[in-house]
């Protein structure tokens, strides 16, 4: 086996330092404004993390332990993996129906795409305002079900239906993109296969099986983990539809977060907090890079 020896002339030769100068403005935003408080935010969290006359000073692990011990935290945890399960599972097989049979109608094709899609455009905040006003308790939702003789339902002021109001607004929001990123993974799929299939004598439950999924690998592995880390950095809609309410039961990690350092200015614990989002975050993304490599 040879080996090339590294050889300082081509590194400094004229492509390699304007490729250098041309990237260094990236280089250095990323620096500045990601890598920095990512790494600010790790040492924040082995603080106290007061900003107060009584100064910042060093707790080692102990804001972790807080975590793990605490009852709310796992509260939050426990929320935030029934929303994340619930909103995730949808936002993939109702994107994955609709790019299907989009991708087989001709007809006013356009203006469905583009009708589908709006939701992803539209603020999260408007759009959260809107449901606190269908969901409210005199508010459209009930009148519509009062024709069929249902009884109110608080849907914001009850533990049971706060959180699937959050997760139809989430599934909302998010059906247009997925379902772009799946119409854009069927036009990759050659027509030979189907055409091949067809004669065989498949129908179409075996040409979506195995043809359709095993094609759509790559792409249903990148819409699961972009549709999870939108779920898990979800902030928008806690905030202003139900405020973590009621009695926490729809309070998530990084509506959490937010209390714990400006509500309770507890800076060091939501670092701490928000750090272990960080890690799984990192995961999620490793799995997913791990995923295309193969």
């Amino acid at each position: 086996m040879k080996y090339q020896h590294f050889n300082t002339r081509q590194f400094f030769d004229n492509d390699t330092l304007a490729a250098w100068i041309f990237l260094m403005p990236a280089l250095l935003f990323l620096s500045i404004f990601v890598l920095g408080p990512i790494i600010y935010l790790f040492c924040l969290s082995f603080t106290n993390g007061s900003f107060t006359s009584t100064g910042t000073y060093w707790v080692g692990l102990k804001n972790y332990w807080r975590l793990l011990l605490n009852p709310d935290f796992w509260k939050i945890i426990t929320n935030t993996v029934y929303f994340t399960i619930f909103t995730v599972i949808p936002s993939l097989i109702i994107p994955l129906a609709l790019a299907v049979l989009l991708n087989k109608t001709l007809v006013l094709q356009g203006l469905l795409r583009s009708a589908y899609f709006i939701p992803s455009i539209v603020s999260l905040v408007a759009a959260g305002l809107g449901f606190r006003w269908l969901f409210q308790t005199d508010g459209p939702v009930n009148s519509f079900l009062e024709i069929f003789n249902v009884t109110q339902i608080p849907w914001l002021g009850s533990t049971m239906w706060a959180m699937p109001v959050l997760i139809v607004l989430s599934i909302w929001k998010q059906l247009g993109f997925n379902m772009v990123v799946f119409l854009a993974g069927l036009q990759t799929i050659p027509s030979s296969r189907y055409e091949a299939a067809e004669l065989d004598g498949a129908d179409n439950w075996q040409k979506f099986r195995y043809i359709t999924l095993p094609g759509l690998s790559s792409t249903v592995v990148f819409t699961l983990i972009t549709t999870v880390i939108f779920t898990l950095r979800s902030f928008e809609q806690v905030y202003v539809v139900t405020s973590g309410g009621p009695l926490n039961s729809t309070n998530l990690l990084v509506y959490y977060i937010y209390q714990e350092a400006f509500g309770q200015f507890d800076f060091g614990y939501a670092a701490a907090a928000a750090t272990i989002l960080l890690i799984f975050t990192l995961i999620l993304v490793y799995f997913q890079l791990k995923t295309w490599q193969e």
